[in-house]
């Protein structure tokens, strides 16, 4: 009876899970990252969208979409060609397949986003799979894919245009793939292994800690000496990092520094700390925190958080007291990996490396960490009943919060990840042009804030994009003209003012309208 409940258990979350990740999956805003992902899919160069664009002359929304989605013009060369020269430390792979499946399905948001979405289904099997290698258990599987299914952070980017949940599965594929190999020693199952590490790198660069990671566990196991498993294992790392040797001849010939500015702000322990507690908990809890938030509702949620933060500590603790060597030390390495040389980053130099989406193996490596707990203390001969039921109500308690998590996230335009910072006021700009019957936006503002917005307004409006000593031609024709500005020392706004001899008001912090004349 207590089995058939749980299977019940397991399916219920399993459709809530796949429910969650398409649900309303188009009402987040577009941000920052993603209009990237969808420039990179299109096969387009950004410094042909600014040339062809930033010139002064009107642009419709089509014009826009040009560099938003795949046309006859471009094909999947050029995509790869676009990585190379301009984003060249983001591997491939997400972009090429997420290319061919907007040219199947369609150009839309929804069906963009829909593929992470999809990916991340994936994730399932390859989590059972790597429970049933890594402990034997099938009770931990479920335990683990219940959690995993409606994990706040696994929906977020599995909503996201970008290639983080195929690297969640890759992780998951490779990690489940080299414990087989480990206890098979056949050719045939050190192959499989190399295969996922070819696929793990050309999804992600990130994807080598994980690698680092699984080396020192097969060196560990091995004692440090070069054993015939150990030959196997360099052997099968070899081949996958050799399959990946064009890219890194890339990544070295065709340097792309990225924008790292949010590195360098600086922080304070206590600040670090409580970032570092947050960004750990939303593997269960997220109710949508950001920087812009009171002080009051921070406070508010901070029990919580720290609850869920100590119950990840313990199972951490609990399954290095439990279990063998080569299960407590497999799940050491994977969190370890990438959290703690971001930590040390972090806390020795007071700046914020540490984000939520760099740390995903090693939030997979916690929540198999908690899943093996909860499935001990809840099944335990050795407990008494009162002890099971007290497990049981805290398996429950906590996927409930993860589903609350899911439930308010599912209907929120603005989340965390989408730096609300930052971009937080382009919706509320976007319902206010879309009031009107003809916009014009004038801006001098990056064509990624421009893209951004424009996958919020209607299609009847255009845009002017200028520089800030660019003369303004006056356009009648419009029923209402809106400057988006985005630097304080911008002059555009006295442009506009003077070019077209009427006031203008403030709307928000970015976005200002001229006035309609009362004659």
């Amino acid at each position: 009876m207590k089995n058939k409940i749980l299977n019940y258990l397991v399916v219920i979350l399993l459709i809530m899970g796949v429910f969650f990740r398409f649900a309303n999956i188009d009402l987040k805003l577009y941000w920052c990252d993603e209009v990237y992902t969808s420039l990179r899919m299109s096969g387009h160069l950004q410094q042909e969208m600014d040339r062809r664009l930033r010139d002064g002359s009107l642009i419709s929304i089509n014009d826009l979409h040009k560099y938003q989605y795949p046309d006859r013009e471009k094909n999947t060369l050029d995509t790869i060609k676009g990585l190379i020269a301009e984003e060249s430390q983001l591997s491939p792979l997400y972009f090429v397949l997420v290319r061919w499946w907007v040219e199947l399905f369609g150009n839309s948001i929804a069906v963009i986003r829909s593929f992470s979405a999809f990916i991340s289904l994936l994730s399932f099997p390859c989590l059972y799979w790597l429970c049933l290698e890594l402990f034997g258990s099938r009770l931990v599987g479920w335990m683990a894919i219940s959690i995993v299914a409606v994990s706040p952070v696994h929906i977020v980017y599995a909503q996201e245009a970008r290639p983080y949940s195929l690297s969640i599965v890759a992780v998951l594929l490779s990690s489940a793939a080299l414990l087989r190999a480990v206890r098979c020693q056949t050719k045939k199952s050190w192959g499989i292994y190399a295969a996922t590490l070819t696929l793990g790198l050309y999804t992600q660069l990130f994807f080598g800690f994980a690698i680092v990671a699984q080396s020192i566990y097969v060196i560990w196991i091995e004692r440090w000496k070069l054993t015939k498993q150990l030959t196997n294992y360099m052997v099968a790392v070899g081949v996958g990092v050799l399959t990946f040797i064009p890219w890194i001849w890339i990544f070295i010939t065709h340097p792309t520094p990225g924008n790292l500015a949010w590195v360098n702000t600086k922080q304070t322990l206590l600040e670090i700390t409580i970032r570092w507690v947050g960004i750990i908990s939303r593997a269960f809890i997220d109710f949508g925190i950001g920087p812009n938030d009171s002080f009051a509702l921070k406070i508010g949620v901070m029990p919580l958080v720290l609850i869920v933060f100590v119950l990840i500590i313990y199972a951490i603790y609990f399954i290095c007291r439990q279990t063998s060597k080569p299960v407590w030390l497999f799940i050491i390495t994977l969190i370890g990996s990438i959290c703690l040389p971001l930590m040390l980053l972090d806390f020795g130099l007071g700046k914020r490396y540490g984000t939520t989406r760099y740390i995903l193996p090693s939030t997979i490596g916690m929540q198999l960490a908690v899943a093996y707990l909860l499935s001990a203390k809840t099944t335990l001969i050795s407990h008494r009943q009162w002890q099971q039921k007290i497990w049981s109500s805290i398996a429950c308690g906590l996927i409930t919060i993860e589903v609350i998590s899911c439930a308010i996230s599912s209907q929120s335009q603005m989340w965390w990840n989408k730096v609300p910072e930052l971009y937080g006021e382009y919706p509320n700009m976007a319902m206010n042009i879309n009031r009107s019957e003809r916009a014009l936006v004038i801006t001098d503002a990056d064509m990624t804030s421009v893209q951004i917005l424009g996958h919020l307004v209607n299609d009847k409006m255009r845009f002017q994009v200028v520089n800030d000593r660019q003369k303004i031609d006056t356009h009648p024709e419009f029923s209402d003209i809106f400057i988006l500005v985005e630097s304080q020392s911008s002059q555009l706004k006295a442009n506009v003012e003077k070019s077209y001899n009427l006031p203008i008001v403030k709307i928000n912090n970015l976005l200002w309208q001229v006035t309609k004349s009362n004659t």
